[in-house]
C-alpha cells in the first residue's frame, strides 16, 4: 500500500475518480479536495471573489491571509506524508510545483498523462510517466 498525494487541478473531471478508484486498490490516498473530515479544499475565492484580478502586491498578501496559510498547512502536511506523487494531467501550477518537491526530495513521482497533453522535457526528473490505470498499478508495485 502507498500513501498517495495525487496532485492535479481543481478542473480535471479524472481527479475524484482516480481518488476513490486507488483507494479501492488498498492505497491512502489525500484528496485536496476534501483534506479533512469537514473541511473543503482551499480556493483562492474564498479570500476573494475578484481574485483574478489581483496585482502582484495583491496576491503577495493573499498568500499570508489565514485561508491561504490553513490550506497551505494541510497540502504540506500531506505531501510530508505521503511516499508517493502522483501528478495527474492536465494540471496547472501548484501540482507541478508539488511533483518538483516530491523529486527533489527523493520521493517516488509518477507523472500520468493522456493523450493530447503538451510534453514536458522535465518529466525525465520523476519515476515513471503512465497513460492508464493499468500503467500507474504497475509503476506503484514497481517502486
Amino acid at each position: 500500500m502507498a500513501r498517495i498525494y495525487l496532485a492535479s487541478s481543481w478542473r480535471n473531471e479524472i481527479q475524484q475518480p482516480l481518488v476513490q478508484y486507488l483507494r479501492n486498490q488498498g492505497h491512502a490516498v489525500y484528496d485536496f479536495k476534501n483534506p479533512a473530515p469537514g473541511q473543503a479544499g482551499f480556493s483562492w475565492s474564498e479570500i476573494d471573489p475578484d481574485w483574478q484580478q489581483w496585482t502582484a502586491e495583491q496576491y503577495t498578501a493573499a498568500l499570508k491571509t489565514p485561508i491561504a496559510c490553513q490550506g497551505y498547512t494541510f497540502d504540506m502536511r500531506a505531501m510530508e506524508w505521503a511516499d508517493t506523487c502522483v501528478l495527474l494531467l492536465p494540471c496547472g501550477r501548484s501540482a507541478h510545483l508539488e511533483a518538483g518537491w516530491f523529486a527533489g526530495r527523493g520521493k517516488r513521482t509518477i507523472v500520468m498523462t493522456r493523450d493530447g497533453e503538451e510534453p514536458e522535457l522535465m518529466a525525465l526528473m520523476c519515476n515513471h510517466i503512465v497513460w492508464d490505470r493499468a500503467g500507474l498499478l504497475a509503476a506503484l508495485k514497481e517502486g
